[in-house]
């Protein structure tokens, strides 16, 4: 007898335990910014209940997340799924780092073509020329990568 009580108590405690990590990840239709775990609205008793109940029924959380879906759309569900449609949500803050990154490399790379022109000006005691200006921006520069590279590059580095 006892170990039948064992066993139900285990049993409850996984309904519990199941139900509440549910609960935690469905957000509550009338209060948005809260879980049905955490809010105390009508609406999300009622989904603490019926989400206890399909798990009684031997649902899978999968099914129940699925249900709430259909039921209630996609915004219910803090973590939403990734597809064609949330993509762009998913992929935007790489992008987003990506295109800062290129701007960061950019704006170094030109920050230190200026420093070398700067030095050089500092050395002769002369500002440069436009030519000469377009000359060490030709050196300063490398070259891109698998494309025909220039001339005076091939002599400088022996390729």
């Amino acid at each position: 007898m006892g170990n039948e009580q064992d066993e139900e108590l285990k049993k409850a405690q996984v309904v519990d335990a199941r139900a509440r990590n549910i609960s935690h990840n469905v957000r509550c239709t009338e209060c948005g910014s809260q879980s049905i775990e955490d809010s105390q609205a009508d609406i999300a008793i009622l989904l603490r209940k019926l989400i206890r109940d399909e798990i009684q029924a031997g649902k899978t959380d999968k099914d129940i997340y699925k249900k709430l879906e259909d039921d209630f759309g996609e915004t219910v569900l803090y973590a939403p799924k990734f597809d064609m449609q949330t993509a762009a949500l998913w992929l935007s803050p790489l992008l987003v780092a990506g295109v800062a990154g290129g701007f960061w490399a950019y704006k170094k790379h030109r920050q230190n073509t200026t420093v070398h022109i700067m030095a050089l000006d500092l050395v002769r005691g002369a500002p440069l020329t436009p030519k000469e200006k377009e000359t060490m921006l030709d050196i300063l520069t490398p070259p891109p990568p698998g494309g025909s590279t220039p001339s005076w590059w091939r002599s400088w580095t022996g390729r």
